[in-house]
């Protein structure tokens, strides 16, 4: 059976330095009929199991961990029994949300999990969080972004947590080196492309100075 991605919407708030949004959030499953892995367990954990759809779940991957990322990760973690992999430089913000619990597993710079046949690299890329990660797919022609990269630019950087320098550079030094024709699956919105993103970059780099 080949790895397939799985897409669906849920809809919730995201909270941070005192201020609350209206939010609505891409969640990624990817895998095939028989398991699969949930990048970013947003809102509705009983969605995601919907949608999972009796599929074995191997793992709960975050992208980071703003809260609406991670909310729905511990139900959904208790409800299947996979562990919840984030990058150790997010667990202050994971703690904001989620005080008295904890990752299961943390995540490290080129670490490649495998779903399906198919390898998910992890490419720490910070900047709109300090432990923010990307997960390369090159099999499926994807690349899943978070909040780092959207279709029009970088993700925000004027909350706690973030650095517009730095996302700059995770940019740069980490995505835009990827095929040009790397499908994007953003955190929110709509999907783009390595190569529709890339000539923008100094762009990007003028307006956020």
């Amino acid at each position: 059976m080949a790895a397939r991605i799985d897409h669906l919407v849920t809809s919730g708030t995201f909270s941070l330095d005192g201020g609350t949004w209206d939010v609505d959030n891409n969640v990624w499953i990817v895998g095939d009929d028989v398991e699969a892995v949930v990048i970013d367990a947003a809102h509705d954990a009983e969605a995601i199991l919907e949608a999972l759809a009796g599929r074995t779940l191997r793992a709960i991957v975050c992208t980071h961990a703003h809260n609406d990322h991670i909310d729905a990760a511990p139900a959904l973690a208790s409800r299947t029994g996979a562990l919840i992999h984030l990058h150790p430089d997010d667990l202050p913000l994971w703690k904001q949300t989620h005080p008295d619990t904890a990752p299961d597993a943390y995540l490290a710079d080129g670490q490649v999990l495998t779903i399906a046949g198919v390898d998910l690299t992890v490419l720490h890329t910070p900047g709109h969080a300090p432990g923010a990660v990307c997960l390369h797919a090159p099999d499926l022609g994807t690349v899943f972004t978070g909040d780092t990269l959207f279709r029009g630019g970088p993700g925000a950087t004027g909350r706690s947590f973030s650095h517009f320098p730095t996302i700059i550079d995770s940019i740069r030094d980490r995505l835009l080196t990827l095929p040009p024709g790397t499908e994007v699956r953003t955190g929110h919105g709509e999907s783009t492309t390595i190569g529709d993103e890339a000539p923008h970059l100094e762009e990007w780099i003028e307006g956020g100075r």
